[in-house]
């Protein structure tokens, strides 16, 4: 009992010697002083802004206390965790923090929607994995600055699919106001990006993440060269418009000369494993020799060389693992342009 009463009544040395209880803020205070002191850097940014500046308020106000005090203190800190045996989440929002990756952006989302949070991901990440065409209707009436603002906020190909959706003229307006954005005031972008996060989470949900052509693209370019022209032949019958826009949608080892800058070779033949590369050169220089000639004359000769020198090795490559090769090869260029390390050349309409 004696323990208990020295502990709840800690006192502050004072010149005169009397003595002051420690209230719960000066000892978070103390505690807090004390960590800084062994080095130890608390994040304190879960607290609300008041409470923080409350902390410092205390810190600065209090004066020298004695070890005894300061053993208390700690002596009651430390019994408190003890006594704490299993801390949960601070609300929903905190609570979908933690189970992120652990349910789907689909529930968390109808969570949010449902108490009226938003989500903490960054509006500019959000905007960056959407497709081209989700992103023209946002920016659709929007001045020039804004738009560049935005696009400048986003990954690198991301924006220039966008700017190659837009009429010739208003990208060229948009182009312009990017070289104007260097002194925007950060309070303004963040003020367009809850702008956009507000319209975005007002859109009804759905069911899929991408548009018909798209999804349709994304299955052909996966798919063997014999059944991916098989099935753009059908669709040419049966609905043309559509067709000719999944051909747009569709980019294949054949499309590397036509949509893919020569600067880029070299992040490319990095991303891809080099057996993988070798085989799809092996595979491609009959079918797609164009491709081949441009992939090796776009990186040191040295490479080149050793890769020649290793396709005439493993000579005729089986068909179906070609195939295999060469998608591995485009899929590691898609890969590096959601990235936004690469951009990709935009087909003329």
């Amino acid at each position: 009992m004696q323990a208990e009463n020295r502990v709840s009544t800690a006192t502050v040395s004072k010149p005169a010697g009397a003595g002051l209880a420690l209230t719960r803020r000066q000892k978070a205070a103390v505690v807090l002083r004390l960590l800084l002191e062994d080095g130890l850097a608390p994040d304190l940014t879960a607290l609300t802004a008041h409470q923080q500046a409350t902390l410092a308020q205390e810190m600065g106000q209090l004066k020298p206390i004695s070890r005894d005090q300061l053993q208390a203190v700690v002596a009651e800190f430390v019994s408190e965790l003890d006594d704490l045996g299993l801390s949960f989440p601070k609300g929903l929002n905190d609570a979908l923090e933690k189970l992120s990756g652990h349910i789907s952006e689909d529930v968390a989302l109808a969570l949010r929607r449902e108490a009226g949070l938003t989500a903490q991901r960054s509006i500019w990440d959000i905007l960056s994995e959407m497709e081209a065409e989700a992103i023209v209707p946002l920016i659709d009436g929007e001045s020039a600055e804004i738009c560049a603002v935005i696009l400048s906020k986003i990954k690198v190909g991301k924006a220039a699919d966008v700017l190659g959706l837009l009429p010739g003229a208003r990208a060229r307006r948009i182009t312009f106001a990017i070289s104007q954005t260097s002194g925007i005031n950060p309070m303004l972008v963040d003020q367009i990006g809850d702008s956009l996060r507000v319209r975005i989470e007002a859109a009804p949900a759905q069911a899929f993440a991408k548009d018909p052509v798209a999804r349709l693209g994304d299955i052909l370019n996966s798919s063997a060269a014999a059944t991916r022209d098989e099935l753009l032949t059908g669709l040419d019958e049966s609905d043309e418009g559509f067709a000719s826009k999944v051909r747009k949608a569709i980019f294949t080892f054949a499309h590397i000369t036509d949509r893919v800058s020569a600067k880029d070779i070299p992040a490319i033949t990095r991303e891809v494993d080099g057996d993988v590369l070798v085989r799809a050169l092996a595979a491609g220089a009959e079918a797609y020799p164009q491709v081949v000639e441009f992939i090796l004359e776009n990186m040191s000769k040295r490479m080149a060389d050793q890769l020649r020198d290793e396709m005439a090795e493993i000579g005729t490559v089986p068909a179906r693992e070609g195939e295999t090769a060469m998608t591995d090869v485009v899929m590691a260029i898609r890969k590096l342009e959601a990235d936004g390390e690469i951009a990709l050349i935009v087909e003329e309409a």
